[in-house]
């Protein structure tokens, strides 16, 4: 649960006393932040949270799971170096988001509902409004993916980032019953390929894209870039998508054979990994409408279309893989969703191939 010192400090203290806020930890900054959080941790509650915040661990309570073999999927991320935008920005209350979406989409492509979160957050010296801010982006990331918040750590260590820094990681826990457990197995050759929409980079790449849009193209968080709709800083700052309570929809009423959530790698390096060594994808790239911001990245950085594929998402964050006589219904489903999905390939088969993604 969110952990907070406590330690008295003397009353009068000599000149050759110290405290623990002397060495750069404010123990009643870490109370004040518990205190504030507390709403947005409410607001994410589910039924079988058993415990508040405050304490040692988390309770949760699988006694009403409707799963005959209940299996527990868990997954953990940070946001990495998109975080150096928000730093920039001073913007905070989106990266929570991030955080809590690089976790829950990576345990519903095996078909697991998302129950509950964990946070850690680490800074050199705690501001309670900031920390309350990236909260506020966790908080409402849980709600989005219908997980409780039901604890995280809060670290002060002084000397250990810059000024105004801060590293995040999550956790997540989820349950699919053993019999739904989605690993890929049943592809077979003539299965389609839908890929949902990103929102933009999501939460990969930044390394590469901060490097051509500040350091070779001279743009600032500030910059006005034709083609886009808001600020370069803005643009980056979108927060990944959360595709969980669309897809566990589609899960009750379709067979879906194969997930794979795009991210580090792309759809080149993702899909081989929930792919048959028998099966293949093949994609046709121009299946879908690459945000600008993918060009303005490669344009600038002159960088070669399949390393494009190789690092960014480049404009589907998630790929789900269907039989072929269910595909217009299910993308119809996902519309109805707000989801915007696209037929973007098919499975055909592999035999001593050496790429398990074709890109045509």
């Amino acid at each position: 649960m969110y952990y907070a010192l406590h330690a008295e400090e003397p009353q009068l203290p000599r000149k050759d006393q110290i405290t623990y806020k002397d060495a750069g930890v404010d123990i009643d900054a870490g109370n004040r932040f518990v205190q504030m959080i507390k709403p947005l941790v409410k607001a994410t509650n589910r039924p079988e949270v058993v415990t508040d915040i405050g304490g040692f661990g988390g309770l949760f309570s699988l006694a009403n799971s409707k799963c005959e073999k209940p299996t527990l999927v868990a997954s953990t991320d940070g946001v990495g170096t998109k975080l150096k935008v928000a730093f920039a920005m001073d913007k905070h209350d989106t990266v929570g988001i991030d955080l809590v979406a690089m976790c829950v989409n990576d345990i519903i492509v095996q078909g697991a509902e998302p129950l509950f979160f964990l946070d850690y957050l680490a800074t050199g010296k705690l501001s309670p409004e900031k920390a309350v801010e990236i909260l506020k982006g966790i908080s409402d990331g849980c709600v989005q993916a219908g997980c409780a918040l039901l604890g995280g750590e809060t670290a002060e260590m002084p000397g250990m980032y810059g000024d105004g820094e801060y590293d995040l990681a999550g956790f997540t826990v989820g349950i699919v019953d053993n019999s739904r457990i989605i690993d890929g197995s049943t592809v077979t050759v003539g299965d389609k390929i839908i890929g949902l929409a990103s929102t933009g980079l999501h939460s990969n790449g930044y390394s590469l894209a901060r490097k051509v849009l500040f350091d070779r193209m001279g743009l600032t968080v500030s910059s006005q870039v034709e083609g886009l709709d808001a600020t370069v800083g803005e643009t980056l700052l979108t927060p990944t998508r959360i595709y969980v309570k669309s897809l566990l929809n589609i899960l009750r009423n379709f067979q879906v054979k194969a997930m794979a959530h795009i991210t580090g790698g792309g759809l080149v390096e993702n899909i081989p990994r929930v792919l048959p060594k028998h099966c293949r994808a093949v994609i046709k790239r121009d299946a879908w409408p690459k945000p600008a911001i993918f060009e303005i990245i490669r344009a600038g950085g002159n960088i070669p279309e399949a390393e494009m594929f190789r690092v960014f998402n480049y404009g589907i964050g998630m790929v789900v893989i269907v039989p072929a006589k269910d595909v217009t219904e299910i993308m119809d489903r996902l519309s109805g969703m707000q989801e915007t999905p696209y037929l973007i390939g098919e499975i055909e088969k592999c035999q001593d191939c050496a790429e398990q993604v074709e890109l045509i």
